[in-house]
């Protein structure tokens, strides 16, 4: 689905932006990553990434439906992982410059990176299995 947002002043159109919002495939994606264990903001924000080249802080909060602080505390765990590349844009006016963020690494990447921790904590779990089954007959 695909919101636009139409700023006018005295009858004029400034400015025609376009943001993508979740539909039924995103909310799924997002369950997905939750269910690998995946924070739901960090999820949200990575499903939104995926398919734009790049978007302002204030794009994923409208297409996410997710607060500022909410925003920048998924960023710093994005940041953390390497996932994503940011910059700054200044403002016509005064004001902090307007961040905008693109995935750094690919989905497959990201995915691999779950893939990777499930294996390794499943092969921890069957260890301590056979462990347990050693330790029974002992």
């Amino acid at each position: 689905m695909i919101v636009i947002v139409v700023k006018a002043q005295e009858g004029r159109i400034i400015k025609d932006i376009t943001i993508r919002i979740a539909d039924e495939m995103d909310f799924e994606f997002i369950q997905g990553l939750q269910n690998l264990g995946m924070n739901r903001n960090v999820a949200s924000v990575v499903t939104y990434l995926k398919d734009v080249t790049e978007g302002s802080s204030r794009d994923i909060e409208i297409a996410t439906g997710m607060r500022q602080p909410e925003v920048s505390i998924a960023m710093q765990t994005m940041r953390a992982m390497n996932w994503v590349a940011e910059h700054e844009v200044k403002g016509d006016g005064k004001g902090r410059p307007m961040k905008y963020y693109a995935l750094r690494s690919t989905i497959d990447e990201i995915i691999g990176y779950y893939e990777a921790k499930k294996s390794q904590e499943t092969a921890q779990t069957m260890e301590a299995i056979q462990r347990l089954k050693e330790l029974s007959f002992a």
